[in-house]
């Protein structure tokens, strides 16, 4: 066993070091300790840091941003395109976030990336958002107008990006924002932040296509995945989940003009301890909007409190109407092969719009067992059309919806 491992771990190491020898050999690279950078965890490597971006983003042919080994501070940054060629991001050492109030409050970004065209973010190095030092400052269950924390990562108006090999842990807000992207592949990430983090999403997606994350560990104290407004054809497999509130289609509904979600496809996934196992969740009243064409199979839940759950009531605050309804069509849904445990008898949870009740949701091959003092697992639906296929416990939709189960969510 140790030695398989060890070779795993070797074999790991060799892939890097090639792809890193590789960039190089085609691209210059911008070491940010040649630019003034240095790696002590307390100068400020900002400018070593955009200076070396400028350099590679004006060269013809692109570049490489090399940030080896060591500790580097680095206070928030906006890297904007376009570039005159492929940019790579080379991470092998810790990049920390700063912990002071005026570069953590009331700020949306660390590291953001604008209008960029085939960027490439590798190295085995990890980002550190220091999130502890601002947690205690989202108060957004209390205060609507509660202020922003800076995301890890952030990508605006981004054409094939790649992630690969990075860790990102404990960001003061989302992990890594997708926003107004296209033809993005995050594969080999690793994602971490306590369960109580808020906020703490470890990919959030919002308007943007073509995406696919693969063979990654997501571990937050928000959803490990999140699919809002605008997302569509996105590809999700091989990602463990846990701790955290599971995947999540939505918050939809408030305060969006697009509120459609469609071709989202998860696979092969697994979810440990988690709040929610697959979930979509759209506000009451809402926005018109339509889910549509979710593919869930070969999902194994290990005492997931939620494993399969529509809310189209979905209310953290409890600041909403109780007698209006959600207008987002929740259409073409097929959960298929999901089995494993339950930490609630609530297994199966689908309450549905009562103006807009959901439509061809498939339940096929459902093995979800709970074992506790709260009775027997139930599976509960209301407002939606359900066909059933395969093996089904528990039995579906014996028993009507009479309250969601609720999780600490902030608002998103």
């Amino acid at each position: 066993m140790v030695s398989s491992l060890v070779g795993q771990f070797v074999c790991f190491v060799f892939l890097v070091v090639v792809s890193i020898s590789r960039v190089r050999a085609k691209q210059t690279v911008f070491d940010v300790t040649k630019n003034g950078g240095v790696a002590d965890g307390k100068t400020d490597n900002s400018k070593a840091f955009t200076d070396a971006w400028t350099q590679a983003c004006q060269k013809n042919g692109g570049g490489v941003i090399l940030f080896p080994t060591g500790k580097y501070l680095v206070r928030p940054v906006i890297l904007k395109g376009e570039c005159k060629g492929p940019i790579g991001l080379q991470i092998e050492g810790t990049l920390l976030a700063p912990q002071g109030v005026q570069s953590s409050v009331d700020m949306d970004h660390w590291i953001t990336f604008q209008h960029v065209d085939n960027l490439d973010i590798n190295g085995g190095g990890l980002l550190d958002g220091q999130g502890p030092s601002a947690w205690h400052h989202n108060n957004c269950l209390k205060d609507a107008k509660c202020k922003r924390l800076p995301a890890n990562l952030r990508f605006d108006f981004v054409t094939n990006l790649n992630i690969d090999h990075i860790t990102s842990i404990n960001s003061k807000n989302l992990h890594i924002n997708l926003f107004a992207c296209q033809d993005v592949k995050v594969t080999n990430v690793n994602i971490s932040a306590p369960a109580e983090s808020p906020n703490t999403d470890g990919i959030h997606i919002g308007s943007s296509s073509n995406i696919q994350i693969l063979d990654s560990v997501i571990a937050t104290g928000d959803d490990c995945i999140s699919f809002s407004a605008g997302s569509s054809k996105i590809n999700v497999s091989g990602v463990h989940c846990g701790p955290g509130h599971g995947m999540s289609i939505g918050s939809l509904g408030r305060g969006n003009n697009n509120n459609n979600v469609s071709f989202v496809d998860i696979r092969n996934c697994s979810f440990v301890g988690t709040d929610n196992g697959v979930r979509i969740k759209t506000w009451a009243p809402s926005k018109q909007g339509t889910v549509s064409h979710v593919y869930v199979e070969n999902i194994r839940m290990d005492q997931v409190k939620n494993p399969i759950v529509i809310d189209q009531n979905y209310c953290p605050a409890r600041r909403c109407s109780a007698t209006e309804s959600s207008q987002i069509q929740i259409v073409d849904v097929k959960m298929i092969n999901i089995w494993g445990t339950s930490s609630t008898p609530n297994v199966v949870t689908l309450k549905c719009s009562e103006t807009k009740p959901c439509q061809k949701i498939q339940l096929r091959d459902i093995n979800l067992s709970y074992k506790g003092p709260d009775g027997p697992a139930v599976s509960a639906c209301s407002k939606v059309h359900v066909i059933t296929d395969g093996k089904q416990n528990p039995r579906a939709c014996t028993k009507p919806v009479k309250q969601v189960p609720r999780n600490f969510d902030v608002l998103n």
